[in-house]
Formats: structure tokens, sequence, C-alpha cells
């Protein structure tokens, strides 16, 4: 898997990871990544995993973590970071619901069940389909799109993701219960920093 794809693959995973809570399906599947290991040591050696079935660990201990981390004490979104009164902005004033619109991505609300559209999961998963249209765009060597989706991406984590992300994902760390999302946190906020690098540098072909 080339590296475009690679970034895909990870904002999917992220952003399923801190949208909502587990199943027992999709955290089946994160264990048989090929580098889940790797990217999940402490959840992998957690005493806990070993003694509970998954259906237990998840309904147990890990969704009760992500209700902390998520809905109880900590704020997955960014209006409540970058606004002065830290309130959030759930209405159609909110400004990443231009940019959701200029590409043709719709917040499904029902789903995520989510406040706002600039829930860190929503805005993760945009930057999911963003890296999707840019690997087409590739494909079809179409540089001119190739070029803009590249631009959209790089803005969007600039202005947006890396404006609250670090700081929320640094305090799950920090406060998460179990080491499942400790280490998804740590993962996430280290993909996202590098995901920035890659973006100032990378170019499109010809």
């Amino acid at each position: 898997m080339d590296i475009n794809h690679t970034r895909a693959a990870m904002y999917g995973l992220v952003s399923r990871i801190f949208i909502q809570e587990l199943d027992q399906d999709t955290l089946a599947k994160i264990e048989k990544l090929p580098n889940a290991q790797e990217l999940f040591p402490n959840y992998f050696a957690w005493e806990e995993r070993q003694k509970r079935s998954r259906y237990k660990l998840i309904n147990e201990l890990l969704n009760v973590d992500f209700t902390d981390i998520a809905v109880m004490h900590l704020i997955p979104y960014e209006s409540f970071y970058v606004r002065e009164d830290g309130m959030i902005e759930s209405g159609g004033a909110n400004p990443v619901l231009q940019i959701y619109n200029d590409f043709g991505y719709r917040v499904d609300y029902e789903r995520a069940r989510v406040l706002s559209a600039d829930h860190i999961g929503v805005e993760l998963e945009f930057m999911q389909m963003l890296s999707q249209a840019h690997n087409k765009a590739m494909a079809a060597k179409d540089k001119e799109a190739c070029e803009e989706l590249m631009k959209a991406q790089r803005e969007f984590l600039r202005n947006h993701l890396l404006q609250f992300a670090p700081m929320y994902l640094i305090n799950v760390a920090e406060q998460a219960r179990t080491p499942f999302y400790k280490d998804a946190a740590k993962v996430a906020l280290e993909f996202l920093l590098e995901d920035f690098e890659y973006l100032s540098e990378a170019k499109c072909s010809n």
C-alpha cells in the first residue's frame, strides 16, 4: 500500500475510533490490522484484554471510557477550543460546514450522534474523503484536481484539525482509563503532525 492509500486508511481508522463507541466487529478488525500491535502496544499488553471476552471488554470498559473522553469529561469539538466563549457551534454558522459543502461532504448526524459538524471524528472522516478523492485524481493523472485536493487537505489540517486536535488528544492520552484510548490518542496525534509535514512537502507529479 503506497503512502497516499495508507493516509486514507489511517484517517478512516482514527475517525472511526473517535466518532462513536466500539462494537465487536470494529474492534476485531482493528486487532487484525497488520501493524495493530505496533499502533496499540499497551492495549495488546493489557491484562484485562486477556481476562475478558471481547463483548465484556467493550461494554464494561472501553465504551465506558469512550463516554468519559468524548461526552462527559472531555469535549471533542473544534469550536469549544477556538471560540472565546468556549461554546460549541452547533448551527449553520459553523465554518467547517461551508468547506464540507464545497466538497460534497454531508455529516451523518444520526450515525455519528454528534452535536456539531466540527467533532474531531467528523473532521477526520472529511480528511479521509479528501485523501480518497486525491488518490483518484492521482490515478487519473489529473494534476489540477490533485493540486486542489492537496491544498484543501493541507489547509483543513492547518486551519481546523490542528487548531484543537493536539490539545484534545493530549488530554485523552492523559485522562483515558484504558490503554486502548491512550494508544489511539497517541497514534492520532502523531499521524496528524506527520501528515501535515507530508502535505507541506509533497508535490503532484505530471
